[in-house]
């Protein structure tokens, strides 16, 4: 699969993830182990898909070229507030637009003007990819579901991390490396690589 594809798969999967969290379950606190970029933050499960929602409705702007204050720094903040009755169809808005953004990306060395920085639209692809892809993990971890990432996804989540897992690591995005034997299956490596507990 192509970067392209593999963003329009991570989103697709985190959706079908999202889906699955019942009613009583949106105001459930997320465990310390849950990989956030402020542990000390003790984030709601809503708070988590809201704030996926909120950087998935950004996607069309960004791969427009647009910055945030040329979009509107505000224009999707109320994404932020999405009440547990909508935030299921919220979300599965922003992938629907973001899918014809992606497929739309016709220049993967187009600049991307993130609020952390420019990137090429290949390595903005790669950021959902990731973000999506090992967010669907934990929350399915969370609520009690099949953890278990698409088999395309594994591989394209790998080919894109391992070479710079350490860059990642020092950047902040992934926890301490968790051993796991050479021969463990792709996704088990993948988890320990991002420093997630098997």
């Amino acid at each position: 699969m192509n970067q392209k594809e593999l963003a329009i798969l991570a989103d697709k999967s985190l959706l079908g993830i999202i889906n699955q969290i019942k009613d009583e379950q949106w105001d459930m606190t997320m465990p310390k182990d849950f990989p956030t970029n402020d542990p000390s933050k003790k984030s709601t499960l809503l708070e988590i898909i809201d704030y996926h929602t909120y950087d998935n409705a950004w996607i069309p702007d960004m791969l427009a070229g647009k910055t945030m204050d040329e979009a509107g720094k505000d224009k999707y903040d109320a994404d932020l507030k999405t009440p547990a009755n909508r935030a299921k169809s919220r979300y599965a808005e922003t992938v629907a637009a973001a899918k014809k953004a992606i497929e739309a990306a016709d220049d993967m060395d187009k600049t991307v003007h993130c609020s952390f920085g420019d990137f090429s639209t290949f390595d903005y692809l790669g950021h959902i990819i990731v973000f999506r892809g090992m967010r669907m993990h934990d929350i399915a971890k969370v609520i009690g579901v099949d953890a278990n990432i698409p088999d395309e996804l594994v591989k394209g989540l790998w080919k894109y991390i391992e070479p710079q897992a350490e860059y990642l690591r020092k950047m902040g995005v992934f926890g301490k490396k968790v051993h796991v034997p050479a021969d463990a299956p792709l996704q088990d490596r993948l988890l320990g690589l991002t420093g997630r507990q098997l």
